[in-house]
């Protein structure tokens, strides 16, 4: 039993002297610390320092996580999107000859360079035949697109309400495309043309540009300079 209560003693003692260690501390110099809470402060701020470090490391990790999941997304769309397209491949093949047929249909309806004058002769017949009277006649400037031009031309004729939709009619039935824009329709003011209607529009026809026009076009365009 003196043994046992002797040891009770060294412990207490032991418990009471490090305990000790801790009482009077001055915060604000922990070098003049003893040693053991000197230890356990350095423990501590390792601690710290190193759940900070994780946290960091952590979050970095979890922030290249989601970026790699975004980019896995987008991945499986393109995927997706390359997969329905080489699906359809000849569907899409069948499709773009189908709009070369008809982009070259829609050329062989532009006349060129040569052919303008015959197609404003076909304007002016097309309106003589219905026994329309011109008051004006008068193409305008012409504007130069990248691939071809269009010519407005500036119409006001004189007739009857049926022979000028027919004559609208026979406008949009050219072998050569032309449109009406700009119409405006109303009563003749002159007595001695009692009952006939004056339609005023402007007239737009295209051609295309012949390949040394068109080089001449992209050779302005690419001046050094000019402005995009």
């Amino acid at each position: 039993m003196a043994r046992k209560s002797s040891s009770n003693i060294d412990l207490r003692q032991a418990f009471a002297g490090l305990s000790g260690q801790f009482r009077g501390l001055d915060t604000r110099d922990p070098s003049s610390w003893p040693a053991l809470p000197r230890y356990v402060l350095l423990v501590l701020a390792a601690a710290v320092m190193v759940a900070i470090l994780w946290y960091a490391w952590l979050k970095g990790v979890d922030e290249e996580l989601e970026g790699e999941q975004a980019k896995e997304l987008t991945l499986r769309n393109d995927y997706r999107g390359k997969l329905q397209k080489a699906v359809s491949l000849e569907e899409l093949k069948k499709q773009r000859v189908q709009v070369l047929q008809y982009v070259n249909l829609l050329e062989k309806q532009l006349p060129n360079k040569a052919e303008m004058d015959a197609l404003l002769s076909d304007i002016n017949q097309a309106g003589l035949g219905r026994s329309l009277q011109f008051e004006l006649f008068r193409p305008g400037q012409l504007v130069v697109k990248d691939y071809y031009a269009e010519l407005p031309i500036a119409l006001k004729v004189t007739g009857r309400y049926h022979d000028i939709g027919a004559f609208s009619s026979d406008i949009a039935h050219l072998s050569r495309i032309v449109t009406l824009n700009n119409l405006s329709v109303a009563p003749s003011g002159d007595k001695d043309k009692s009952g006939m209607l004056v339609l005023e529009a402007t007239a737009k026809t295209f051609r295309y540009l012949d390949p040394e026009e068109i080089a001449a076009q992209q050779k302005a365009t690419a001046k050094p300079g000019a402005k995009k």
